[in-house]
């Protein structure tokens, strides 16, 4: 693909613009709470934004417009169910989260639970952040580059891994949600445009209605091998209850809001958008597969075969800089929040428990370079499965059931004792593997019956040795905890929103 002067000028300065304002907005930070949240100060569009920014990334333009491309639009269940779950994240989890003034989820089960849950967490969570989620990123965008740019994919995974390394060691997360903001945006209107002129070229809407109408549904018979209808029962909510309220890298930001009102108005911002996010990533893998379906030789090529051949010379360069902001910003937030489960929930913990701010704060510099070249490394090895947003949800489900399921029975039983904490996260590997040996198809049933098994578990512990007291934690935060008045009204509208969507596209 050749490049015009526009398009190397679009790129330049769109990197630049985006890595200058994110390290000015995130000068003079002196304390812990400075640099990994940001001096919980953060507003709702910032909040909103990043979150929806750290989300959507290459793993979604690749992985799920690959999925789009083969299934349809039944893999939209992860975008529109999200809507749903950041509604319950912002009515009943965020409330909870601030209250105890945690810097990490893993935190929060050391006050509720015991140390040892809090360190079982952090490790599953530091380990899964570098061999899923920052490898993932890495391999997905210099897929996209490969793709499009013909980039070599080692010199893509180095060259995104330093550039997102860079600033956000300096900067920690209040560069990332300044960049997050930025790109965000940018990726909005990069896959907009797409869309569009998708649309254009297939015919317009009607067409691309009329001629993929097999692939316009999101409930699959139950016997499908990947998204069968079952899964809206169970097993869809466990992944998006862990990635949107107990996942490090997604809910630091909201434990950076300012007030509980501004943190939950951003997550209901965020719900909105994902609402939006399949007819701009896997309506354009479904038009690829009408206009190239027998040009593509694997389905995770799909988008970025699209924009080589339906971008015209000036807006290459602008798709180029939100590809790259949509790794990054990623990026960034995983390698924030990892040093910042490190630093916090490990170093401080057991290593130096009186450690002064500016120790901390180089640790957590030292280990997100650390964990960008162990994800650079490890990136390469991702090319030998099958798909990259099949890999990363079903790898997650060695760890997410088992901390799903004892966030949510800590939080509704009152008396349950460390013991049942601390043995659902040992579990949580073997039973999942054990029910992906014995449950041909659908990972995301296998994830269900996992925390159905540790509920199990979890409840004859608390039965035969219950606390001698209910737990209640104490307020630990000095930021104004009054809910938003609006949250409860606009919340029960996104969920009706999706209802009619999937009533829409049945």
């Amino acid at each position: 693909m050749e490049f015009s002067w526009l398009d190397y000028s679009a790129f330049v300065i769109f990197i630049a613009t985006v890595i200058f304002i994110s390290l000015y907005a995130s000068r003079k930070q002196e304390s812990t709470e400075d640099y990994f949240l940001a001096g919980r100060g953060l507003s709702l569009w910032l909040i909103g934004f990043s979150l929806i920014a750290s989300n959507i990334s290459t793993e979604h333009f690749v992985g799920m417009a690959g999925e789009g491309f083969g299934m349809g639009l039944a893999i939209a269940s992860y975008e529109w169910i999200a809507a749903i779950t950041l509604v319950f994240v912002a009515l009943f989890l965020l409330p909870r989260f601030l209250k105890s003034g945690i810097y990490t989820i893993p935190e929060y089960l050391e006050y509720r639970f015991n140390a040892t849950a809090r360190a079982i967490m952090a490790l599953y969570m530091m380990v899964a952040y570098v061999v899923v989620a920052i490898a993932a990123v890495l391999y997905s965008g210099a897929l996209a580059l490969n793709t499009v740019f013909g980039i070599s994919l080692v010199k893509g995974i180095w060259l995104i891994g330093i550039l997102a390394g860079a600033y956000t060691v300096y900067g920690g997360l209040k560069a990332v949600v300044w960049s997050d903001l930025l790109q965000g945006a940018a990726l909005l209107i990069g896959g907009a445009i797409v869309t569009v002129l998708g649309f254009k070229a297939v015919g317009g809407v009607g067409v691309f209605l009329e001629n993929s109408a097999d692939k316009l549904h999101t409930i699959l018979p139950a016997d499908h091998p990947t998204m069968p209808w079952t899964i809206l029962l169970a097993g869809i909510w466990i992944p998006n209850i862990f990635y949107w309220g107990l996942n490090q890298f997604i809910t630091q930001r909201t434990l950076g809001a300012k007030s509980l009102a501004e943190g939950q108005r951003g997550i209901i911002l965020a719900a909105w958008i994902k609402l939006l996010i399949p007819f701009i990533i896997i309506f354009p893998g479904i038009m690829a597969f009408q206009l190239f379906g027998s040009e593509i030789p694997h389905a995770d090529q799909a988008y970025p075969f699209m924009i080589k051949k339906i971008l015209p010379a000036g807006l290459r360069g602008i798709m180029f800089a939100a590809l790259f902001g949509a790794v990054m910003s990623s990026l960034d937030s995983m390698l924030n929040s990892a040093a910042t489960i490190f630093t916090i929930d490990l170093y401080k913990r057991y290593l130096r428990p009186h450690a002064e701010p500016r120790r901390l704060i180089l640790i957590g510099r030292i280990m997100t370079g650390v964990f960008v070249i162990i994800g650079c490394l490890w990136a390469p090895y991702l090319a030998k499965f099958k798909g990259v947003f099949e890999y990363i949800q079903m790898v997650w489900g060695f760890v997410s059931p088992g901390i799903v399921a004892v966030f949510i029975f800590g939080l509704v039983i009152k008396k349950a004792p460390p013991l049942s904490a601390v043995g659902a996260l040992i579990l949580t590997v073997p039973v999942y593997g054990l029910c992906l040996r014995l449950m041909p198809g659908a990972f995301l049933n296998a994830m269900a019956v996992t925390v159905l098994v540790l509920w199990v578990y979890m409840t004859a512990v608390t039965l035969i040795k219950p606390l001698a007291r209910p737990v209640e934690l104490p307020v630990r935060t000095n930021i104004n905890l009054t809910a938003s008045r609006g949250a409860k009204v606009w919340g029960a509208i996104t969920i009706a929103v999706t209802v009619a969507l999937y009533v829409i596209f049945r």
